[in-house]
């Protein structure tokens, strides 16, 4: 519950909005103004350290309230400041949470980040940074390499900067980055993901088969080594290791969607998830899962299924990201 007595951000799809139980504005519009500029790129840092949306929200709503106190006339670079100040806001959060992620029921994906139309689409980099297989990987960084590897290499920031929003000198932040960005380039996929229009011309005849029940036509569609990798949390059914090979992964899709089994007011829509079709399942009113596919060479090649229910919260309005 919101203490009415405290100042607080409205989060909305637009941006922060000064908001207080009495209605009377108590920040400085200029505040407002420079936050409220730089939040989608603030939210897109955060997210891509945490890989949370409702977190990144929270992040930000304490972010701008030490932003509120700040004497603008210090601030000599508004963006720098900002970044520096949600980075270490975002690396607190991470490394409170932990513990969280050593006790989770099954694999941990991230929170699936719907956005807007089109969003990032013409950003190559932007796109790839909030991929699910790249937040995947990026959960194979420490906190600090991870930090420092988003800054670096999405964002531009230099390494002072970047120092700066992790309190680590500059030579120990060149070699951090130096070691992030070959660790992630030893781990991505040997060969590159298909094209947006590809991947969009794919998922849409899962998408037709699924909703039919073709199996048939799923089949078609897989590579024989594909992945499905479920998160639940241990509050949805889900399997609670990667399944991997075509003959398994056709059986649980069957499972899932076949004709025997898909509940009567079961419907499926296709919305942007991370920069790429998603399918986002729904039984009634409920979003019951999103399903990111990843294609390469025109197939298949893994699933990320979403379950956990508090993960699905933030799958109501698009967020905007830049950087």
């Amino acid at each position: 519950m919101t203490d009415n007595s405290t100042p607080h951000l409205a989060r909305g799809v637009g941006g922060p909005t000064l908001a207080h139980g009495g209605g009377t504005r108590v920040n400085t519009d200029e505040h407002a103004e420079r936050f409220t500029l730089l939040r989608p790129l603030l939210f897109t840092i955060v997210y891509e350290i945490l890989g949370s949306a409702t977190e990144s929200d929270d992040v930000l709503q304490d972010s701008y309230l030490r932003w509120a106190d700040v004497d603008l006339a210090t601030v000599r670079d508004t963006r720098s400041y900002l970044a520096r100040l949600v980075t270490r806001q975002a690396l607190n959060a991470l490394r409170a949470g932990a513990r969280r992620r050593e006790d989770y029921v099954g694999p941990w994906l991230p929170e699936p980040l719907l956005l807007e139309e089109n969003d990032a689409s013409a950003d190559v980099v932007l796109a790839e940074s909030v991929s699910m297989a790249m937040l995947v990987l990026l959960e194979t960084l420490t906190p600090d390499e991870r930090a420092v590897f988003v800054l670096r290499e999405v964002f531009d920031f230099d390494h002072a900067e970047i120092a700066a929003a992790v309190g680590r000198p500059v030579a120990t932040v060149r070699q951090m980055a130096r070691r992030a960005r070959a660790h992630v380039s030893a781990r991505r996929k040997r060969f590159a993901p298909a094209d947006a229009a590809t991947t969009v011309l794919v998922t849409e005849r899962f998408m037709a088969a699924a909703n039919t029940g073709d199996l048939e036509g799923v089949l078609e569609l897989l590579a024989p080594d594909v992945t499905w990798t479920a998160d639940s949390g241990g509050k949805a059914v889900a399997a609670r290791r990667p399944v991997v090979g075509v003959e398994k992964v056709t059986t649980l899709l069957a499972d899932l969607f076949g004709d025997g089994s898909r509940a009567r007011d079961m419907r499926i829509e296709l919305a942007n998830c991370n920069s790429t079709p998603a399918l986002v399942v729904h039984i009634g009113d409920q979003v019951q899962g999103v399903f990111l596919i990843e294609v390469v060479d025109g197939k298949i090649t893994h699933f990320y299924a979403v379950r956990n229910p508090d993960k699905l919260l933030a799958v109501t309005a698009p967020r905007r990201i830049s950087r």
